[in-house]
């Protein structure tokens, strides 16, 4: 029989963990429109400090002062993500989720909690959130946290493929034929990028700028390099099939055949 903490979901913890997903996620990745979120928050404080640092990340952000006000415009407005402090005027955090999930509701909710029990969490978790951050916190781990509940929302891929070349962006790790090929990071990045473009031709200037993050004109040889070091540990005894192809003068191509 499952214990209430086995039963739990899994929620990344580690600095590790969560900068994992700002490597494989952002915002432009689940939508090409604005994502709402609701903040239901008592203490005006920390709902405009949150307000303020995700509206400059992008996201429509309302506000309600309590939790009765939270549930009229959680259950009349088509939210991404709610955000929930769990002791509120009117309407408790608790009582509110599970209002809002007895409306069939699956928009993932957040808790601010100062609570951090084990009993806590589980009590929170079976009210039907999906995480919980405890006060006071740093806004980077609550946007990291965001970032997971979207990411996981919108069904974002989490493992590519490329002929016999597997690659699990939440591990880190990368197989070829079962066997594990150790990359650094650049070279993950580097990999990444070209199976998400597989089929279409990868400029330099294109390489240079989403893995490379620079925006201006630069000596590309470095991709060259790193091509080279992919080439090798994808392919140390030149006896599997070359995956990434040259296209002289532009840039490279992978394809599964």
């Amino acid at each position: 029989m499952m214990t209430d903490i086995e039963k739990m979901p899994y929620i990344p913890h580690t600095n590790d963990e969560l900068q994992k997903v700002e490597t494989v996620f952002t915002i432009e990745n689940v939508l090409n429109e604005v994502m709402r979120i609701l903040i239901v928050e008592d203490e005006k404080g920390i709902s405009n400090f949150l307000k303020e640092g995700l509206e400059e990340e992008g996201f429509a952000v309302d506000f309600a002062g309590d939790g009765r006000k939270g549930l009229e415009m959680a259950s009349s407005n088509d939210y991404d993500l709610l955000i929930f402090d769990w002791m509120l005027p009117g309407l408790s955090g608790i009582e509110l989720c599970r209002e809002f999930r007895k409306l069939n509701q699956t928009a993932p909710v957040i808790f601010l909690t100062a609570r951090d029990t084990v009993q806590d969490v589980v009590f929170g978790l079976e009210a039907g959130a999906n995480d919980y951050i405890k006060k006071p916190f740093e806004f980077d781990e609550l946007l990291a946290r965001i970032r997971v509940q979207l990411k996981t929302r919108s069904g974002e891929q989490t493992v590519l493929k490329l002929g016999d070349v597997e690659m699990n962006l939440d591990t880190h790790r990368v197989f070829r034929n079962s066997k594990e090929i150790e990359l650094t990071p650049k070279e993950f990045s580097l990999l990444e990028y070209l199976i998400r473009n597989k089929e279409k031709v990868c400029t330099r200037t294109n390489i240079i700028e989403h893995v490379w993050d620079i925006h201006f004109d630069s000596d590309t040889s470095i991709i060259d390099v790193y091509i080279n070091f992919l080439r090798k540990k994808l392919n140390p005894g030149g006896k599997e099939k070359e995956l990434i192809h040259t296209i002289r003068g532009v840039g490279y191509i992978t394809r599964d055949k």
